[in-house]
């Protein structure tokens, strides 16, 4: 009797130390977990890793489902290798159901990485949930519930990552940004605050980053190009977040340019806030920007010949190859209104060198060959060979510029009717469709044409 009492002690002993040595890490907490269950979970380890290492996803999954199940605080890398398989076989399955299966998994991934490795020193929660936010986007970027949880995450992501934001992650929360304010989710305030502190960020990683120069300004520019075109950076609403901070920022250069920027993607030039934060930046480093607002300035209050000094000293600043082709046709329709045409032309000509296929230019040294016709030359005739030269302009603008094209057309036709006679070209000894020079300052190899 007393052997069987301690038989059946012994069984039970044997028992409560099978059960404490044999334990997952889910369930208690521990890297591997204990007993029998430690050693499944190493060997899993061991089994998945091979396969995975040569892109043999197949075999591997099974060896790591083990893993992320039972052990998932066994190690780090288990959620990277992790994301790269399940999103593997979420692109390739076609049933929905099971495609929903495997979204869902990976979002558990993601959840249990920041609950047992959110304190990683390199990979925090923070940097997790901006990598998870941007997986969201790739897998279920149309959907409405998903964009906001997205946005959440990485609005939480960024107020503590900073300036150590991956780039990627910036361009992907303002690209989510946009979509929530043409989805009415946030207001244009909203998504004003968000691209500011964006561009604030990189603007800091550029000074600090070893990241490549050039990755940082495709970025940027992409970002700007998103806020350019998502109709909140309108003049009422930027003035109304930033002409009360005006005299306070009035030193502040950082603040300057960035209020001065988002004036001009929004066409707000003709605005006191442009006026006032140029003035205050050229005051403190004169820049490209900052002499435009100036010229813009003294063009509104009609003294030309500052505006004209100032145009050209953006002009010389600029860096930005477009931005200073614009920059040289606006001086050019300065000359053009001025009836200084040869500058006129001048300058729509070097706007040309960096934008070719821009039509604006052609138009405008167009219509200054057109306005000097009347005194060009010593007869009717050479008066008319001017509109040759100018219909010639037209002609390139509209076979370069799509946008422009309607324009020019008009042009060519309100024009073409000035050519010479079928009449007077023959008295000038001349044919239609040959080679004809017009002298003066204009200096252009146009074509005979009569007006039909």
């Amino acid at each position: 009797m007393h052997f069987k009492i301690t038989k059946v002690a012994l069984v039970g002993l044997m028992l409560t130390l099978g059960t404490a040595f044999a334990q997952k890490g889910i369930t208690d907490g521990s890297k591997y977990g204990h007993g029998e269950d430690s050693i499944r979970c190493l060997r899993n380890l061991s089994l998945y890793n091979m396969p995975f290492q040569n892109k043999n996803y197949e075999e591997a999954y099974p060896y790591w489902l083990v893993v992320f199940n039972e052990c998932p605080a066994s190690h780090v890398g288990i959620y990277s290798d992790g994301e790269k398989m399940i999103s593997y076989f979420y692109e390739k399955e076609t049933d929905p159901t099971k495609k929903e299966d495997y979204y869902k998994l990976l979002m558990r991934s993601f959840e249990y990485r920041i609950k047992y490795f959110g304190d990683h020193s390199k990979y925090p929660t923070d940097y997790i949930k901006g990598i998870q936010a941007s997986t969201m986007l790739r897998y279920k970027g149309d959907d409405g519930e998903t964009i906001k949880a997205a946005y959440k995450l990485f609005t939480e992501a960024i107020a503590v990552r900073g300036d150590k934001t991956q780039p990627a992650i910036l361009l992907n929360y303002m690209s989510t940004a946009v979509s929530m304010f043409q989805r009415k989710e946030i207001d244009a305030t909203s998504l004003i605050g968000t691209y500011s502190l964006i561009s604030g960020i990189l603007e800091k990683q550029k000074m600090e980053s070893n990241r490549k120069p050039e990755q940082l300004d495709a970025v940027k520019t992409s970002i700007e190009s998103l806020f350019g075109n998502s109709g909140a950076a309108t003049c009422e609403v930027i003035e109304s977040i930033y002409s009360k901070d005006i005299e306070a920022n009035k030193a502040n250069a950082s603040w300057l340019k960035q209020v001065n920027f988002l004036l001009s993607k929004g066409d707000c030039t003709d605005s006191q806030l442009f006026f006032k934060t140029s003035e205050y930046m050229y005051s403190i480093e004169p820049t490209s920007s900052s002499a435009f607002g100036l010229a813009k300035m003294y063009l509104k209050t009609k003294d030309i010949d500052k505006a004209i000094g100032y145009y050209n000293e953006a002009i010389s600043l600029e860096t930005d190859a477009l931005t200073k082709s614009t920059y040289l046709y606006q001086l050019g329709l300065i000359y053009m209104a001025q009836n200084n045409y040869s500058q006129a032309r001048a300058n729509a000509t070097k706007a040309l060198a960096s934008r070719p296929n821009w039509g604006a230019p052609y138009i405008l040294i167009g219509k200054a060959y057109a306005a000097t016709a009347s005194s060009f030359g010593s007869n009717e005739f050479e008066h008319k060979t001017a509109y040759w030269a100018a219909v010639d302009q037209f002609i390139k603008a509209r076979n370069v510029d799509p946008e422009l094209a309607a324009e020019a057309r008009g042009l060519i036709s309100q024009y073409s009717q000035y050519f010479p006679n079928t009449e007077s070209i023959f008295f000038q000894g001349l044919k239609e469709g040959a080679s004809y020079k017009v002298e003066g300052w204009i200096n252009e190899t146009t074509t005979v044409r009569a007006n039909k």
